[in-house]
């Protein structure tokens, strides 16, 4: 059985897909090299010298294979960049597939698997004589300097490479901006990690970990938001070829070798165009008289929560331009999010207790009745994690309220 056929597992939804992953600690999902050019222009184009004179770290990046130091090594000088690390780890299952260091193609032509190691790099210059710098004369430099990598150790609680070994918490330290593909079920802990040593950071992470208890209040206090994005939301990964992988229908396409997911997303607190982008509204009247949406148009009026002091907006573009209260919007509303339009005031999460604007707290004998009331049977229906709608829970959402205009100075 080929690769391609075993990946070709039983039809079930995406996000449980990504969740199995996450819980198999399968976190390789290897970032395409257009993609990261794509993010890393947005940031460019609102600021020229984002990355002059900075150091560049990618922290969980394989400078065998990966595009993110393949990326950073290429534009080394466009950018400017002061120094670009990048760190591997024990174990990493495609590590030496497509080595640039000789010495692990020595021993009668079997390949040695590399151990983990730092790649640093101070300058990018012409190694070949063509007249211009580039990734091939990186691979040449590093062939020929091998001063220029470090072998990484680890301790006796990190292997070698870990972000959270003491030898990668100096890079750390070094550096200005980190820019990589963390391991999923290591976000909580990696971003955490980033805040605390007050680094920048361009990172892949799951949408989802918008509404993580670590994670959310970075974003309701403007110290984390999502980045430019992947194209129509579409996130497309390379994997290593080991083991099997279970994926719905339609997400692992045999011909590129990729695989698609729409639960991913940029996180970083480097600005961007995009996020200063000022949302199109309708008035409240109009969206409930012209809005495209068959769950909204025709009704009297927007719902109101049962547990929240706030009205029910499913849909990001419905919400009402000339409403001042309190509104519950989808998640999906922060790749939309611009901090000059909108204030987040917190989530409908259960995480969330101390939100000023939660009006009612179920008590554990409701929330048995309202599960015997919504499917006629004994059960417990937690009201208490999410916002409630005629006593019917609705998706996560995030709550916001327009931004208050401050009046300026009469001259």
């Amino acid at each position: 059985m080929t690769q391609a056929k075993k990946r070709r597992m039983p039809s079930k939804s995406l996000n449980q897909g990504l969740g199995a992953a996450k819980a198999a600690k399968q976190d390789e999902f290897y970032t395409q090299y257009v993609d990261i050019q794509k993010e890393v222009e947005a940031y460019l184009e609102l600021d020229s010298e984002t990355f002059r004179g900075k150091v560049v770290y990618c922290n969980c990046d394989d400078p065998f294979e990966s595009n993110f130091f393949k990326y950073f090594a290429a534009n080394f000088n466009k950018l400017g960049l002061k120094t670009l690390i990048t760190t591997s780890y024990d174990g990493s299952p495609i590590a030496g597939q497509g080595t640039l260091f000789p010495e692990y193609d020595e021993g009668n032509g079997k390949r040695q698997k590399p151990k983990a190691l730092a790649v640093i790099l101070h300058q990018v210059k012409d190694e070949d004589g063509d007249g211009a710098a580039n990734v091939t004369d990186v691979e040449l430099f590093l062939k020929r300097n091998k001063a220029a990598r470090i072998a990484l150790k680890g301790s006796d609680k990190y292997p070698g490479g870990d972000f959270r070994s003491p030898e990668c918490v100096d890079f750390l330290k070094e550096a200005a901006i980190v820019v990589t593909n963390p391991p999923f079920s290591l976000f909580r802990e990696y971003v955490t990690q980033l805040m605390e040593h007050g680094k920048k950071l361009v990172i892949i992470g799951p949408k989802n970990a918008t509404t993580y208890k670590e994670i959310f209040p970075l974003i309701k206090e403007t110290k984390l938001w999502l980045g430019s994005g992947f194209a129509n939301g579409n996130a497309y990964f390379s994997i290593p070829d080991h083991g099997d992988r279970e994926f719905a229908d339609g997400v692992y396409d045999e011909s590129t070798g990729l695989v698609k997911f729409r639960n991913v997303g940029w996180f970083t607190n480097l600005d961007h165009g995009r996020r200063h982008q000022k949302l199109p509204l309708m008035t409240m009247s109009e969206n409930l008289k012209f809005s495209k949406h068959k769950d909204l148009k025709g009704k009297p009026a927007y719902d109101r929560y049962d547990n929240y002091d706030a009205i029910e907006v499913p849909f990001t573009d419905a919400i009402p331009s000339d409403y001042a209260g309190v509104m519950g919007v989808p998640i999906s509303f922060l790749d939309k999010y611009n901090p000059e339009q909108f204030e987040i005031v917190g989530t409908t999460e259960s995480n969330d207790r101390d939100n000023a604007y939660r009006t009612r707290v179920y008590t554990s004998q409701e929330c048995r009745e309202g599960y015997s009331r919504r499917f006629g049977k004994p059960g417990v229906y937690d009201l208490n994690a999410s916002g409630v709608v005629d006593g019917v829970k609705v998706f996560k959402r995030v709550l916001i309220r327009h931004r208050r205009r401050t009046k300026g100075k009469k001259k």
